[in-house]
């Protein structure tokens, strides 16, 4: 047993091996190559591996579950099912790449040169991928509201002078091209979009600078803070109003920082194909540097954790009475962020 067990590990570090050779990376004085990770369970990283830059994660659902997935130019591909077939010690969700587990130079060997090396079969084209919950049980959901001051406007309010923050649950995180069951709901039907920038973080920390606080965010989504107004406006708290199920949607992609200018994006939100919120993110209130620094003097910020940053004007309950018609059963709404991505949602 102990020799079969030494013969596979001996050719798992030959397949990683080659693998880096043929992405042209050094194996490095401290590089760890030894003792393949199971696909149950990442490794944690190796010490002093760099973070992957130039990446878009998400989750892909398969026959064997929900798993990494990285967009490559020749698809979608399915990370847990190449560490299913090979034992490289990849990274095998979504949460593991943003934590930094697993080999993260193995993962960029396999994603060079377009991805190059990529098995052929577990590459799957993008308009065939069933996605998942990016991160599936984040430990805070931090969203911020009125951070537009002509959505403030809309609703009669001045602009804040400190972020207004409150919480979504495990229970409202949804995803791409994901289904919100308002018909199981009992509250009255005054369902509202908000399409909002998500960002999540990759390191953990208290009393953040604002100065480097974006080097603190893995990366960023395309969200959407789907809300009740009837309940958000029962008391002075939101929180009812904003966590119903299935709420909190993002994706379909998880796009590493160093890709955008977080400060400098359109961001729309369409229903049924009409155009109903248009803004830039440069128009913020707090900006996502400003946002972390506030939250981290209250409280510790962790890998994985998810914030909500804001809506713009254009949303329901913005319109003259006579003029609000609310969302129904069978209403699609896209969040368009540019070089983020196109969430897409429909309402059973």
């Amino acid at each position: 047993m102990r020799l079969n067990m030494k013969k596979r590990e001996k050719t798992m570090d030959q397949d990683r091996r080659e693998l880096l050779k043929l992405a042209g990376l050094g194996l490095g004085a401290g590089a760890v190559l030894t003792g393949g990770a199971s696909a149950q369970a990442a490794r944690p990283a190796a010490a002093g591996q760099p973070r992957l830059r130039g990446i878009d994660i998400t989750t892909i659902v398969t026959d064997a579950g929900p798993g990494l997935g990285v967009k490559t130019p020749r698809g979608v591909l399915d990370v847990a099912g190449v560490e299913r077939d090979r034992h490289l010690g990849l990274p095998i969700r979504a949460i593991d790449v943003i934590e930094g587990r697993g080999d993260q130079r193995v993962l960029a060997a396999l994603l060079a040169n377009g991805a190059a090396a990529a098995p052929a079969s577990r590459l799957i084209p993008e308009a065939r991928v069933r996605f998942g919950n990016i991160v599936d049980k984040p430990g805070k959901i931090i969203c911020v509201g009125l951070n537009y001051a002509a959505h403030a406007a809309e609703g009669g309010t001045p602009p804040p002078k400190e972020p207004i923050l409150f919480n979504k649950f495990n229970t409202a995180v949804n995803h791409h091209n994901g289904v919100i069951e308002i018909s199981k709901e009992t509250a009255p039907p005054k369902w509202d979009y908000e399409a909002e920038l998500v960002l999540v973080m990759g390191k953990g920390g208290r009393n953040i600078p604002e100065a480097t606080a974006l080097d603190w965010v893995f990366g960023y989504a395309s969200g959407n803070d789907f809300s009740n107004r009837d309940l958000q406006f029962r008391s002075g708290q939101w929180m009812l109003g904003k966590t119903q199920d299935g709420s909190g949607p993002f994706g379909p992609w998880l796009v590493s920082a160093d890709q955008v200018d977080v400060n400098n994006l359109r961001m729309r939100m369409l229903v049924n194909g009409e155009v109903r919120q248009d803004t830039n993110t440069k128009l913020m209130i707090f900006n996502c540097a400003q946002i972390i620094a506030y939250c981290s003097r209250a409280f510790t910020l962790e890998p994985g954790d998810v914030i909500f940053t804001g809506t713009c004007e254009g949303v329901i309950s913005g319109y003259p009475p006579e003029k609000q018609v609310w969302l129904k059963p069978g209403d699609r709404l896209v969040t368009s962020i540019e070089k983020i991505g196109d969430l897409h949602v429909t309402l059973t």
